[in-house]
């Protein structure tokens, strides 16, 4: 079976297109020890095959340990969760978005969008490692992500730089 992998891009915070505000959507640093954390991420990948909705502690504890500078996002509605935005900055000044997405009951709701502007807003914001500035905010994604997952990260201004097609 093949999967597509899709990098994408954004070089300057100018080149976002923001998408409508959506009332009541927020994002919310939470700590990377919080339960909600790992609930939401595995609530959130489990439709979409991510290993990390189904690792078991020792796998999910290593985890956390090998990614130190990892930032851990919960996208809320209502101050309810709704999501996960990752964003880990890595040296020479870019920021990673290293997981976004929705919760199952929140999809379909027109809530994307605005979730990932705040999202690429956040990975601006974050203090860069090794630069004086953010000059890169980047992300990946596949073929078995949301179907829309693409198209939105499009939309905001994320330009593919590159198309990998592995084999599982």
């Amino acid at each position: 079976m093949e999967t597509t992998v899709t990098y994408l891009e954004m070089t300057d915070p100018g080149e976002l297109r923001p998408a409508a505000a959506v009332p009541g959507l927020g994002l919310r640093r939470i700590d990377r020890e919080s339960p909600l954390v790992r609930s939401t991420q595995a609530g959130v990948g489990a439709a979409y095959g991510w290993r990390s909705a189904t690792c078991t502690d020792e796998q999910w504890l290593a985890k956390l340990d090998q990614h130190p500078l990892r930032q851990y996002w919960l996208i809320t509605s209502e101050a309810t969760p709704a999501g996960v935005a990752y964003l880990e900055p890595q040296p020479g000044g870019d920021v990673e978005i290293t997981a976004f997405g929705l919760l199952p009951a929140h999809l379909g709701k027109g809530l994307g969008s605005y979730a990932l502007t705040l999202a690429i807003q956040q990975a601006w914001a974050t203090e860069p490692v090794e630069a004086d500035r953010v000059s890169r905010v980047w992300l990946h994604t596949c073929s078995d992500d949301h179907p829309h997952a693409l198209e939105n990260y499009r939309r905001r201004g994320l330009r593919v730089y590159r198309v990998e097609t592995e084999q599982e």
